[in-house]
Formats: C-alpha cells, structure tokens, sequence
C-alpha cells in the first residue's frame, strides 16, 4: 500500500466512524445527538473541576524553566549523566519530561535542532519521548477527576517506570545503533 492509499484511508475514517454511530444509534433507537449532548455536558463539568489543578502544574512549569532551575539541574546532573554514558543534553529532557508534556515537546525540538535526529543524543531523546510519560500531569488529570487523594505509593512507582524508560532508552540506541 503506498503512501496516498494510507492518507485516503485516514481521512476517511472519521466520517465512516460518524456514519457508523449514527446508523447503530437509529438502529437502536437511541437519540445520538441527546446522547452526545449530555456526554459533552458531563465533559465540561469534569473539565471545569480539573482545571485548579492544570493551573497550578502549569505555574509550576513555568516557574521552573524561567527562574533558571531547570538549568541548574541540569548542569548539576550532567556530569553524573555523563559518566554513565547518557547524552548530557537529555538531562533536562528527563527532567521536565514527567511534568510537562508541552514544555518536554518543546525541549526536545531544541533537542533536535542543536543535534541531528540521526545524533546519539537525538535518538536517545526520541526514545526517551516515545517511551516516557507525563506523570505528574495524568496523575494530576486522573486524581482530580476522581476527587480523591493520589496514594504515595503511585508517584514512586510512576517515577521508577520513568527513570526506567530514560536509562532504556540509551541501552535500547546503544544497542541498536
């Protein structure tokens, strides 16, 4: 299949899926747009009661990458990275990758810039990008949601997976490379 068959599938299957839950919905007799509406209804609300959470990440990220923090950190990890083989440079993608997706996108495209993607470094960080995740936030999100209080014990474990993928991530490129 070449490559404007993929695109003239994809673009197709949203409207196929519409189409699809339209004629299940008459088919059932369900009213989809009343269906749709209390759904997108119960969205907002849950959206709403998310954001004091979403403001306070938000602030905290920003807050660690202009005050120069981030910076320290990672000047201060660097020589330690750097003695175990990871590329010094993924230092601060590693550090800002659990909190921020947004701030992790836009390191990592400076990341790609000063290094070619085809460079350790940018393959490393392309790993690190594809097998790490934005912890805080999702348990941030998910917890909020919930109206409960995050067990400790989730936040280890979530930071252990992390700190798994960044040292995969230059054993996996090491390997393969």
């Amino acid at each position: 299949m070449d490559f404007k068959a993929i695109s003239t599938v994809s673009a197709l299957i949203l409207p196929i899926l519409i189409v699809f839950i339209w004629g299940f919905g008459l088919y059932k007799k369900i009213d989809v747009f009343s269906e749709f509406q209390k759904g997108a209804g119960e969205n907002l609300k849950t959206a709403i009661e998310i954001l004091p959470a979403l403001l306070i990440l938000i602030t905290s990220i920003n807050m660690l990458k202009e005050s120069g923090a981030l910076e320290a950190l990672t000047a201060l990890v660097a020589p330690l990275a750097s003695s175990l083989k990871f590329p010094p440079d993924c230092v601060g993608l590693a550090l800002i990758r659990p909190i921020s997706g947004s701030g992790a996108i836009s390191y990592f495209k400076q990341l790609l810039t000063s290094h070619s993607p085809d460079s350790f470094t940018g393959q490393v960080a392309s790993v690190m990008m594809g097998s790490t995740e934005t912890t805080f936030y999702v348990i941030a999100v998910y917890f909020s949601a919930l109206k409960q209080k995050c067990p400790k014990k989730l936040i280890a474990a979530s930071l252990i997976a992390d700190f798994t993928g960044f040292v995969m991530s230059v054993l996996w490129v090491n390997l393969l490379m």
